[in-house]
């Protein structure tokens, strides 16, 4: 079973988003102990789409900045760098206490010390991304997009944002794109707004093509009853899965794909890695295996961004969720949140488990 998608269109991949700066201590240090710090721009959903614009594929992000920012111009330039084309309007700072992108802190944990992660966004720019920025019917129509992702974080960051993706999502089913919804829970932003994110969520899911979430995300984005998650026992996880999924299909019969990862923290630096993906009828169970890690942070967007890659280039089901799984592999061996693969022998070789030198 194959994922039909548009002929001739310029985008292969486009990611609404709100791009931040991420702040790392050197050395895998903690935050507190640290007095120098590795800068980079940020968001989940341009980590997913980052496999496919280091890979080659055309790739666009709809987001907005602030004017005259140096941050912003930062922003810019990273993206540019990444080979991603941007889109969005410029918003006026309105004074020292107006609007920034946000600013993430994370340090990537040692051995038995954890990574710890604080999210600074307050004044985020990104909360005021509008529908009336964008011109949908060129994006879609004249320019022609193969695959929009769509994320929960963005969808739930506040009701401007809720109604911009779902205004996208409506876009792309009337153009004929493909969509991608990874769910994304975070309970911290639906405090307050049960009732007007499960009616968002619910129409953005009715009209997904690829499903991504693990078991809460299933239950509390879209009010599917089901198990709890499995914990450290990866059979019952599965199978927990499993069950999930045959509700979610009967609940959202249009989409065709659904897939989650699996991960069991040995260390911070081991990890045992695995995914699960159903696409129609059929699962693809990939058992976890060990990974050596250097920042857990992306891992989950890297799989996300290798499994839409592998749709896009239209392989076989089997291999989305084998690239998707080396992919997010990859991206845990990296200094930056996001994976950036050389080619796709590279991907492959992580895969095979083969780490011989390539000269």
């Amino acid at each position: 079973m194959s994922i039909e998608l548009k002929k001739d269109c310029r985008y292969s991949l486009v990611v609404p988003t709100s791009m931040g700066v991420r702040l790392t201590p050197a050395n895998g240090q903690p935050m507190h102990c640290s007095r120098n710090l590795v800068m980079q721009a940020t968001s989940a959903e341009t980590n997913v789409a980052s496999v496919s614009s280091y890979l080659g594929l055309p790739v666009k992000v709809l987001t907005t900045f602030v004017k005259d920012s140096p941050i912003a111009r930062f922003i810019k330039d990273d993206l540019a760098g990444r080979h991603m084309d941007y889109e969005g309007p410029e918003v006026e700072q309105g004074g020292p206490w107006g609007y920034r992108h946000q600013f993430n802190l994370a340090d990537s944990g040692y051995g038995s010390r954890g990574p710890r992660v604080h999210n600074d966004r307050a004044g985020e720019v990104g909360r005021t991304l509008n529908i009336k920025d964008f011109d949908l019917d060129r994006l879609f129509g004249q320019e022609g997009v193969q695959i929009v992702h769509l994320s929960g974080l963005i969808a739930a960051l506040s009701p401007e944002t809720g109604i911009f993706c779902l205004e996208l999502a409506r876009a792309a089913k009337k153009y004929g794109t493909r969509i991608s919804f990874d769910l994304n829970y975070r309970a911290s932003f639906w405090v307050n707004r049960e009732d007007e994110l499960h009616s968002i969520f619910k129409e953005i899911a009715e009209a997904s093509d690829i499903l991504v979430g693990n078991e809460e995300d299933f239950q509390l984005c879209l009010g599917v009853e089901g198990p709890e998650a499995g914990g450290k026992d990866i059979a019952a996880k599965i199978e927990s899965f499993k069950g999930m999924i045959d509700r979610v299909k009967k609940a959202f019969p249009n989409a065709t794909v659904f897939a989650t990862t699996l991960r069991q923290v040995v260390s911070a630096n081991s990890h045992l890695w695995g995914a699960i993906m159903a696409e129609g009828d059929d699962w693809h169970v990939i058992e976890p295996r060990e990974i050596t890690v250097m920042d857990r942070i992306g891992g989950g967007d890297g799989f996300v961004g290798g499994m839409l890659y592998a749709i896009l280039k239209n392989w076989e089901p089997e291999k989305w969720a084998q690239f998707g799984w080396a992919t997010g592999a990859l991206a845990t061996t990296l200094l930056t949140d996001y994976g950036q693969p050389a080619d796709e022998e590279q991907v492959w070789s992580i895969w095979k488990g083969n780490a011989r030198v390539k000269r």
